[in-house]
């Protein structure tokens, strides 16, 4: 596939820090070393202390050990390590397609379905209520990764089939989640979007894998995830020419079990000033509640969140997976009324 950004030059300079008692010789030794890999130095020498500027492709000097050169303080990349998720290559907002619903730039997606694809009918009724409400992409899980391996797995193909038919029938795109490398190309038959959850944000081969597509990726931030991790997860789906990638806050692990997970608001502002790529939040995996998914979908969507991602279900004391923490319909038609609010506030609207 073709780079993502033609007009991008990765990883342009960087900056070679040196000791304050370094020799003019070993100043030469360094640039020399720089210039013998075919990249050019320019010299910059302070009062305290001198800097080598490097100009050209730094990943020619990943495996060169510059640190280790007498006089060497420091070696420092100018740009970040997730070079096309960063704002650096792309500075306006990107806007990511899911059929006929975009994602960024002032349009949210309202996702929202079941946490696992049941009947036919049960599926039917769901989409039906959401759709009513507002939300613009069903959502639902055929492959499900369990912590017991006792639990309720998923459908497979014959859930990815219920929920595309029935999406379909609604006027909404689908996403579910893929969890198996060996699957990709299963559910890119059937999904307009495919979900990598938490326990897999960091599952290198199927990030590659689903980067080889050209199906738009939800991409889950992982449980204790740091920004620069999350954001090279995203980096490594971009690398392989897949640039349609949506993030998505889903709460980190924390000390307190009042709530399943600590939902980290503070990502999304973080994650428009880091990336060009959409963020949008998950208030059901964050609190794990269904008191607190209203309050903390509306701090999302003030602070910037570029969609609301929300498990609902008709009778949660009959679903399949995460029932506890699903909002009924009624709830949710009542969330959209807030959100539409909220986004109109900061220049933001369903698409």
């Amino acid at each position: 596939m073709a780079a993502p950004f033609p007009d991008f030059e990765p990883a342009r300079s960087m900056i070679i820090i040196l000791d304050e008692t370094v020799t003019e010789e070993q100043i030469k030794h360094v640039a020399s070393k720089v210039e013998q890999l075919g990249l050019q130095t320019s010299i910059s020498r302070g009062t305290y202390r001198t800097v080598i500027g490097v100009i050209g492709d730094e990943t020619k000097l990943q495996s060169a050990p510059l640190a280790a050169i007498p006089g060497v303080a420091e070696v420092l990349p100018v740009m970040p390590a997730y070079k096309l998720a960063s704002k650096q290559a792309h500075p306006k907002p990107t806007i990511i397609e899911v059929g006929p619903v975009k994602i960024g730039g002032g349009h949210m997606a309202m996702i929202a379905g079941p946490c696992a694809v049941e009947s036919e009918e049960r599926m039917e009724s769901i989409a039906k209520s959401v759709r009513a409400a507002g939300a613009n992409i069903f959502r639902g899980g055929a492959f499900k990764p369990r912590t017991s391996p006792y639990s309720f797995q998923g459908l497979g193909e014959d859930g990815l089939k219920i929920l595309r038919d029935v999406g379909a029938r609604h006027g909404m795109p689908v996403v579910t989640e893929v969890v198996d490398p060996r699957n990709v190309e299963l559910v890119c038959e059937y999904a307009d979007m495919l979900q990598l959850g938490a326990r897999n944000m960091q599952n290198f081969v199927l990030l590659t894998e689903v980067g080889r597509t050209n199906k738009p990726v939800l991409l889950k931030r992982g449980m204790s995830a740091t920004v620069a991790d999350f954001l090279m997860s995203a980096e490594y789906i971009m690398a392989q020419g897949n640039s349609n990638v949506v993030l998505c806050e889903r709460g980190v692990k924390g000390f307190d079990p009042a709530t399943r997970n600590t939902f980290d608001v503070a990502l999304v502002p973080q994650i428009h000033k880091l990336s060009h790529l959409p963020i949008i939040v998950d208030p059901s995996h964050a609190t794990g509640r269904p008191d607190l998914i209203p309050a903390c979908a509306l701090a999302g969507v003030a602070a910037g969140a570029d969609g609301v991602h929300i498990e609902v279900h008709d009778k949660p004391e009959e679903a399949m997976s995460d029932g506890p923490q699903a909002l009924l319909p009624k709830q949710y038609a009542e969330l959209m009324d807030q959100i539409r609010k909220v986004g109109a506030a900061v220049g933001k609207q369903i698409g």
